[in-house]
């Protein structure tokens, strides 16, 4: 759970947290900020974990999208570390910000400088945020802070904060370089 992300949703906000895990994020919100809501996960052992933690929680394959969720239903959807991992990641925001009034997305920041040295040395980069070898990987996809922003700006999405994320610390200058992660706030425009 991480402390500079819970710190972005407003309290008592109605939470839907896409790709949420064993639930100890949405544990926290609710906990700790009286929120209220849903997690989502596809992963059977990770459902356990939301169960132990009372979490809300649906098994489902975000692939399949979020029709069964009216507009505007939720105050804010995470999707944290999930975006490189679907198919359709411009329609996946799309879905996000229409059914919450905010989206926080947070994914592995491919520019951080560490990265870029590995690809200079000619290999895939293998880092605490990108742990998987080129073969092996989840993720479909990887993609920079600053790509981040302009397909927010090809979709009409607003950018309402971005910043980088090294463990616990947020990186407001030049997270495009010295950040592993990078994590946006966005709204419809």
């Amino acid at each position: 759970m991480n402390p500079v992300i819970a710190d972005l949703v407003p309290a008592g906000s109605r939470v839907l947290d896409l790709g949420c895990g064993s639930g100890e994020l949405l544990a926290h919100l609710q906990n700790v900020k009286g929120c209220s809501g849903y997690g989502i996960e596809l992963d059977d052992a990770k459902l356990l974990g939301c169960a132990e933690r009372s979490v809300n929680v649906l098994q489902l394959d975000l692939e399949q999208g979020l029709s069964m969720f009216k507009d505007q239903s939720f105050d804010v959807v995470l999707q944290l570390q999930t975006l490189q991992q679907v198919r359709h990641a411009a329609e996946m925001l799309k879905e996000t910000v229409r059914v919450g009034r905010r989206g926080i997305v947070s994914f592995p920041n491919f520019a951080h400088w560490p990265n870029r040295l590995q690809v200079m040395a000619g290999r895939m980069p293998v880092t605490r945020t990108l742990p998987y070898e080129w073969h092996d990987t989840p993720n479909i996809r990887v993609g920079t802070h600053a790509d981040f922003a302009l397909l927010c700006e090809r979709l009409g999405l607003r950018v309402l904060q971005s910043f980088g994320l090294r463990g616990d610390e947020r990186i407001d200058t030049a997270p495009n370089w010295r950040a592993p992660v990078a994590v946006f706030v966005i709204e419809r425009a």
